[in-house]
């Protein structure tokens, strides 16, 4: 496999995994330029994004390329001063083959890499808008609170906070939002900014002594978007920067946009001062969207791309795909290609091969071990925690959930659960599992927090 092969290859698994606003910011303008002594060498347009990707995104980044070829044991990242753009956006046609004629992976990034291209003054990306923003049940309350802010920006619901996991339309809304504001009010500044470029921001100014600056650049901003806030949780110099940055355009009626993948109350090591801040406004979730809306999802992506398939093929992907919007995209992308290369449209028995992994992952039954892990990642504490005898507040709800989650979702006995648990007596998970299910009678927050669980659980 080539560099440009191996490297498009992981992009577009890696986009699967993570935002496409952070999947823009870091992963633009990288390239595998050497496979030699068992090493990838990786280069970087600057620091931040070499900094990024080795701390942030290094795991995923070798588990990819490792799966694609064991020989490469070990990827290394170095600075190249370059305007070149990612490899797959020189290739106008957007395809190639492999050896054996098949679509390659590389063709999936070809596919989705033309679409961001954002820009540069409010850092935007076109393609969102409210027209290609398919509203089903699953959205309409945070659709219908976007239409209202757009109309009056700063003075309907603010602050405007979206959650719900990974995949699900976030960033798309948040765009869209942002868009439309600068079609309809031409005077406003508005800005799109993932919290880890916040983050990077408030870093670079202490360290270049520029504090001043950054603080005068984001508080001219009539309508600020943070995408992904949930990244701030445990950076105390960035959350107070932010509380103050929020104050003043909250003060000024500025608009206010954020996103995380959870609802502030749910968001660890956030400062108790932002956490009221966030729920001062309107907050709105994005849940799973149902068969039909995966259809019309799928039948509008199409049409953007200029092509059609029939509905049992549309059926078909919508069965198997049923928690990820970004993941519905991915597989009907490899039909497209499908059809390019070898002109026609691909029937029912040509999808169900060309999408045979995602068929058997769909299949899988979750494993206790990941339960364990989304709770623990979930409520910001070790999975050794968890499981050990702590009696500590903190940890005694997570574990009631992650045995209450091992009953329902993985069907396990009371006996095997108290084993995953340092040995428990049942009766206590049994305790532990009525009390979690009577409390979701009651609580509507504990029953939004498990229902994310349980999108992590399968979705990640």
């Amino acid at each position: 496999m080539t560099n440009e092969e191996l490297w498009e290859s992981v992009l577009a698994q890696t986009q699967l995994n993570i935002s496409p606003a952070n999947f823009a910011t870091w992963f633009r303008g990288t390239k595998i330029t050497s496979q030699e002594n068992n090493q990838a060498i990786i280069s970087t347009p600057n620091s931040f994004a070499k900094e990024w990707l080795e701390q942030k995104y290094g795991k995923l980044i070798f588990k990819i390329i490792h799966s694609l070829d064991g020989n490469l044991r070990e990827v290394k990242y170095f600075i190249e001063k370059q305007n070149l753009k990612i490899s797959s956006l020189q290739n106008p046609s957007g395809f190639c083959r492999t050896r054996r004629g098949q679509p390659s992976l590389s063709e999936d990034a070809q596919l989705e890499f033309q679409e961001f291209k954002t820009d540069s003054e409010t850092n935007l990306n076109p393609r969102y808008t409210f027209e290609n923003f398919v509203v089903g049940s699953f959205n309409e309350l945070a659709n219908a609170a976007a239409q209202a802010v757009v109309k009056n920006p700063g003075f309907v619901y603010n602050p405007f906070f979206i959650y719900g996991v990974v995949g699900l339309g976030k960033t798309h809304l948040l765009e869209a939002i942002g868009n439309e504001v600068v079609k309809n009010f031409s005077k406003k500044t508005v800005r799109y900014v993932p919290s880890e470029k916040f983050t990077q921001g408030v870093v670079t100014s202490i360290r270049n002594h520029e504090m001043e600056s950054f603080k005068l650049k984001y508080r001219e901003i009539d309508v600020l978007i943070i995408d992904d806030v949930q990244f701030l949780a445990g950076k105390e110099k960035t959350q107070e920067e932010f509380f103050h940055t929020f104050n003043a355009l909250y003060e000024k009626n500025k608009q206010i946009i954020l996103s995380s993948d959870r609802p502030p109350k749910a968001i660890p090591s956030l400062t108790e001062r932002l956490r009221s801040r966030f729920e001062g406004g309107m907050i709105a979730d994005i849940s799973l969207p149902d068969m039909e809306t995966r259809m019309a999802i799928l039948k509008t992506k199409a049409r953007e791309k200029g092509t059609d398939f029939s509905d049992e093929v549309y059926s078909f992907i919508a069965s198997v795909v049923q928690r990820n919007i970004r993941e519905l995209e991915g597989a009907l992308n490899r039909l497209v290609v499908y059809q390019k290369i070898n002109n026609r449209a691909p029937d029912l028995g040509v999808a169900e091969v060309l999408l045979r992994k995602i068929t058997v992952n769909a299949r899988k039954q979750v494993a206790p071990r990941k339960i364990l892990q989304v709770v623990a990642e979930f409520y910001d504490i070790k999975e050794r925690d968890l499981i050990a005898s702590s009696r500590k507040k903190e940890i005694v709800k997570p574990r009631q959930i992650a045995m209450y989650l091992l009953r329902e979702e993985f069907k396990g006995s009371y006996p095997f659960i108290g084993r995953k648990f340092g040995g428990k007596d049942h009766t206590t998970v049994i305790y532990s599992c009525e009390k979690i299910g009577k409390e979701l009678e009651l609580n509507k927050g504990l029953e939004e927090e498990i229902e994310l669980i349980k999108q992590r659980i399968y979705t990640s």
